[in-house]
């Protein structure tokens, strides 16, 4: 019976073991997301899970070591030496979620709604708060709400890598 396993591979080659694979009909699945990196000649497409792969297999028919030898590949992850299946539901939810993720325009503003308090990481803003305003048209460009020298919050333009979103504090009791 085919069940889904985590196969770790060496550092930068998800890429092309996964061709390796697919080359043998191997069901794979890579999640990757879409990245705007400050080198325009860096990866544009990132793994979500930097060293893994995950491959559908029936250990029964192929054996555990069945893939070992591609070159690339360490192997399946074990513990106590018993390969670790992948639940199907989790490899559904990893799917749906890099597709909102995608959606969303990107890892930078997966998550982000008008109104949630942001903090400018990047750029001659960086450290200041902000309230997240809106997606602009241009790839990778937010709009933020920032009070500054004045009482009054003015909208910033921004490149979307430059923000990150704060995660909610509890008051102080």
């Amino acid at each position: 019976m085919k069940q889904w396993y985590a196969m770790r591979v060496k550092p930068h080659k998800e890429s092309f073991v996964l061709g390796q694979l697919q080359a043998q009909a191997v069901e794979v699945y890579f999640p990757a997301v879409r990245v705007k990196p400050v080198n325009p000649r860096s990866a544009k497409i990132r793994p979500f899970f930097p060293g893994y792969l995950f491959v559908q297999l029936d250990l029964e028919q192929e054996g555990v070591d069945a893939y070992r030898w591609l070159p690339g590949v360490y192997g399946l992850v074990t513990f106590g030496g018993v390969p670790a299946v992948v639940q199907e539901g989790l490899i559904g939810d990893l799917r749906r979620r890099l597709q909102q993720i995608e959606a969303a325009g990107g890892l930078a503003r997966a998550g982000l709604k008008k109104g949630d308090r942001v903090q400018i990481v990047a750029g001659p803003l960086a450290g200041y708060e902000a309230i997240f305003d809106a997606q602009l048209s241009g790839e990778e460009r937010v709009q933020v709400l920032l009070a500054f020298l004045s009482a009054q919050p003015q909208p910033v333009k921004l490149d979307a890598t430059d923000i990150r979103k704060v995660e909610k504090r509890d008051p102080p009791t």
